[in-house]
């Protein structure tokens, strides 16, 4: 019976706590402290406060955490971007995703070893661990509100791209530290890990997409687990290859992102919601393994500050700065990824790693200081996001929620029916639908203008905006595509 009642406590208090954690988000709608500074921040004072609690987490418990939710957090994060968005600024995205970390973590372990004194072993652990931005950060910082252009599909894919490169640099380093490698072994390895994980990640969505298309279960709740399987069959496969596995689920996403697919929304929501839980859990366990009374004692407060000022104002504006010049942007939109390289969930699995190798005598300082930057990038970085987009004219809009879902439920996919969002650069912006050129096959039969459902007719004017239910033959999609949404949207 003591089992049961002690079961029933952790089940009260875990229940209790994801509830306070979404009460939480909302708040943070009217204050401008992103959530998971909150969490993190909470979490480590009360960890302070009740020291009990570092007997429930461990940081081997982070780490598993942390690689599981990772996992979420990639894929849902792969998916959100999809291929079409992606090849738009593929360039940008592989150099700050491959160049931009290493040179990150290169200026930095300088930084770490010339400035505070570190040496040189310390100072490329720390700097690798702190190199990789996150991408489930950065959509719970932006919130409802969506980053228009180029610069919002960089920032996303550079976040979800250098996250595999920043796990294999720092496993890398580790096996060097540890072993008798060579750096030219530890290249070899980091290529292999490369090549596998993006194998792996095209294969397993080359097999996944047919299996979503084609085989159908006998509940509509099961789609979004199927995926969510296979994005763990596609993580372990590529592990057990001695590949990334992060890469491999990242590619996956990327890759069904844009497949139509039957239950594609519900399967989109659910991995959504599953990645901000991710998000939650990993904050909440790195809180609790923190002891922020010794921070003082070590100066690790002191050196996280140092070292999160610097990755802020130095390493990447000079490292990612320059890597930027050959894409086609504003220097409001290039200052805007600067500024926007979020640290969140990977350098925090990078320091469980670090510590959990057993052979870095400054493993658990490493640790503190990373919880130090991550806390102030977030909490400093994320809440001045939006104010320094509106001073540098990045396009960001408010996205509100639309709870009343409107759909119609098939049995076949509907091949000739299709949405369309009208860009402000689109050539039908302004014109009655009687006058565009859409052909004899192609009829518009719903428009969505300021969330309320209009029906179309010939005198109709379409503005920015407008969402288009558009019945349509396949080959005129991307005839329609350029006539909606601009000429660069077209596939």
């Amino acid at each position: 019976m003591d089992e049961v009642l002690d079961f029933g406590v952790i089940v009260l208090v875990v229940a209790v706590g994801f509830s306070l954690a979404l009460t939480a988000i909302k708040v943070t709608e009217r204050f401008p402290i992103p959530a998971p500074a909150l969490f993190l921040i909470t979490a480590a004072v009360l960890s302070d406060i009740f020291p009990e609690l570092h007997n429930y987490v461990s940081i081997k418990t982070v780490e598993r955490i942390g690689t599981v939710a990772l996992i979420m957090i990639l894929f849902d994060g792969g998916m959100h971007v999809g291929w079409r968005r992606l090849r738009r600024a593929a360039v940008p995205i592989g150099l700050l995703g491959v160049v931009g970390t290493f040179g990150t973590a290169a200026l930095m372990a300088a930084l770490a070893h010339g400035l505070i004194g570190f040496d040189l072993k310390t100072s490329w652990l720390l700097a690798a661990a702190l190199s990789p931005t996150d991408p489930a950060v950065m959509f719970s910082v932006l919130g409802n509100r969506e980053v228009g252009g180029r610069s919002g599909t960089i920032l996303e894919g550079e976040s979800g791209a250098n996250d595999p490169v920043g796990i294999a640099l720092v496993l890398g380093i580790l096996e060097l530290e540890t072993s008798s490698g060579s750096n030219l072994g530890v290249a070899g390895t980091f290529a292999v890990q490369m090549a596998v994980g993006l194998a792996v990640g095209v294969g397993g969505a080359l097999l996944l997409i047919p299996v979503m298309r084609r085989i159908s279960l006998p509940n509509e709740g099961l789609y979004p687990l199927r995926t969510l399987a296979a994005a763990g069959v596609i993580y372990a496969v590529a592990t057990v290859a001695q590949g990334s596995g992060f890469l491999a689920v990242f590619v996956a996403g990327i890759l069904i992102g844009d497949v139509r697919a039957p239950y594609k929304a519900e399967i989109e929501r659910f991995h959504t919601s599953l990645s901000s839980l991710a998000e939650i859990v990993v904050f909440v366990a790195l809180g609790l393994t923190i002891q922020l009374s010794s921070f003082a004692d070590e100066n690790i407060w002191r050196d996280g500050i140092i070292l999160a000022a610097l990755v802020a104002l130095v390493a990447r504006p000079f490292v990612v700065g320059p890597l930027l010049l050959p894409a086609r942007l504003r220097w409001g939109e290039r200052l805007f990824i600067v500024w926007g390289g979020l640290k969140g969930a990977v350098p925090i699995l990078l320091a469980a790693f670090i510590v959990l190798n057993g052979h870095i005598a400054d493993a658990h300082r490493i640790y503190g200081i990373v919880f130090v930057v991550v806390a102030l990038s977030v909490l400093v970085q994320g809440s001045s996001l939006p104010f320094v987009a509106r001073r540098l004219r990045v396009p960001m809009r408010e996205v509100e929620p639309e709870p009343w879902d409107l759909s119609i439920r098939l049995r076949t996919e509907p091949r000739v029916v299709r949405r369309y969002v009208v860009a402000p650069e689109g050539r039908a912006v302004g014109a009655p639908i009687r006058d565009l050129p859409m052909g004899d096959s192609a009829w518009i039969s719903l428009i969505i203008r300021d969330g309320e459902p209009e029906q179309p007719r010939g005198g109709t004017i379409l503005e920015p905006g407008d969402e288009l239910l558009v019945l349509t033959e396949d080959e005129d999609a991307r005839g329609l595509r350029r006539l909606f949404e601009g000429a660069r949207s077209a596939p």
